[in-house]
């Protein structure tokens, strides 16, 4: 298996696409977060075959998302209410998966769009900024600046 402490030859074992405007019946938003739920449990299993696993998910969503992953607005696309102050995706999803060894999964949540930039991290260490921008059913935004390197500062400032 080929590995790069950067992530940069990590490689997708399987993807299983579900969208829930594909679906004939709309479902309810706890009918979708149970799909999505299901498909991650199955996704564990299937992984944990070839792979040693991190009790952790990563969950990207359209909106503002709160410091505790709860929607706060931009989930209008989502079907039922995803910002409700009863509900939080992240501790949904924790609640259906099970340990992975003898740790509780950790569900993180933030916004797609800066999802989807941080997944270019490993590529593109030569770049001072970088952005990306989503096109779906909105659109969204975020932009990214590389920090200097310690030692870069530490000599930047010995020389001045």
């Amino acid at each position: 298996m080929n590995r790069a402490k950067d992530l940069s030859k990590c490689q997708v074992m399987e993807l299983e696409l579900w969208r829930h405007a594909d679906e004939r019946d709309k479902p309810s938003r706890d009918e979708a977060v149970a799909r999505i739920g299901d498909m991650l449990g199955r996704l564990a299993k299937r992984a944990a075959r070839d792979v040693k696993l991190a009790p952790f998910v990563g969950l990207a969503c359209p909106g503002l998302i709160a410091a505790d992953g709860s929607i706060e607005r931009g989930g209008q696309n989502l079907p039922g209410n995803w910002e409700s102050s009863k509900f939080n995706l992240p501790m949904r999803i924790r609640e259906m998966l099970p340990k992975i060894g003898e740790h509780e999964t950790m569900c993180v949540m933030h916004n797609d769009a800066v999802v989807q930039g941080l997944s270019q991290l490993p590529f593109i260490g030569d770049v001072s900024s970088w952005g990306v921008m989503t096109i779906g059913t909105g659109l969204g935004n975020a932009s990214f600046t590389n920090r200097v390197a310690e030692k870069s500062v530490s000599r930047a400032a010995r020389s001045s």
